[in-house]
């Protein structure tokens, strides 16, 4: 696809986001806006079209603040609360666009949500007069079959996340892998000549579900990406420190990052 693709960081932050629920640290407290970090998300788009990779609580917010009106589909990574719950917020797209907005991913995670938020995907459950729901569709994906997808060729990757699977997503030059314990040879085979890379990187210290910082680093090196950046990050790391710690090519996201990535 021709032109420039925009790689917005919708959100950058870990599970409970930043500043977290009932905390008085440094990070939490601070009044630089690249220390608080909303749910993870990102927005891909370019004059053809929007995708959106995730719905997590804080999605309104992040939409007003990226100036979205309209979503071509969206893909989802996995099931877990701070990637799916913002669901319900596509209700305001989907009766704007006047049709179902289509959502991609796992087929165990479409069934689960389906289940979940049964009212968004089944057809026959109507809203009320004078109400509206968001209206969905299931499309789900194989991994390591590239699809095109709202006219942008999308390539899932299975990766793990501890003992469950999830998708990441490459997109032509870009690559966003979030929720990953590691980045298997295979994937990073499938990985190689991406231009920019948003990776996961919790803590310093090992954690068995996501990488540490060290281990994104290392991920980071390997795969070769001329910008790698990090998400999924918690209160522990502040953002300036962060920042500092790290190699060239790789710095910490922040939620509002644009990334202009040309296509060809």
């Amino acid at each position: 696809m021709p032109g420039t693709r925009l790689f917005t960081i919708l959100g950058c932050g870990t599970s409970v986001g930043v500043p977290m629920i009932g905390c008085d640290c440094a990070v939490c407290t601070s009044t630089n806006p690249r220390n608080h970090r909303y749910r993870p998300a990102v927005l891909i788009s370019t004059a053809a079209g929007n995708i959106l990779i995730d719905t997590p609580p804080e999605l309104r917010l992040q939409l007003v603040a990226a100036g979205v009106s309209r979503l071509d589909a969206v893909l989802y990574t996995h099931a877990h609360a701070d990637h799916v719950h913002g669901i319900d917020d596509l209700r305001a797209l989907s009766v704007k666009q006047g049709a179902p907005l289509p959502a991609y991913g796992p087929a165990a995670t479409l069934d689960e949500l389906a289940a979940r938020f049964r009212y968004a995907f089944d057809p026959a459950v109507h809203a009320r007069p004078g109400t509206s729901k968001p209206e969905l569709v299931a499309r789900p994906l194989e991994p390591g079959r590239e699809t095109e997808v709202a006219g942008f060729p999308v390539l899932p990757l299975r990766l793990p996340h501890g003992e469950q699977w999830v998708f990441g997503y490459r997109i032509g030059p870009l690559a966003y892998l979030t929720d990953v314990k590691a980045v298997p040879p295979e994937a990073r085979a499938a990985l190689a000549g991406v231009r920019v890379l948003v990776l996961n990187a919790l803590l310093r210290q090992p954690h068995p579900l996501h990488l540490s910082i060290a281990e994104a680093v290392d991920t980071a090196r390997d795969i070769g990406a001329r910008q790698t950046w990090l998400t999924h990050l918690t209160h522990e790391t502040p953002h300036v420190e962060l920042a500092a710690s790290l190699p060239d090519g790789v710095a910490p996201a922040y939620d509002g990052l644009v990334i202009e990535v040309d296509a060809v």
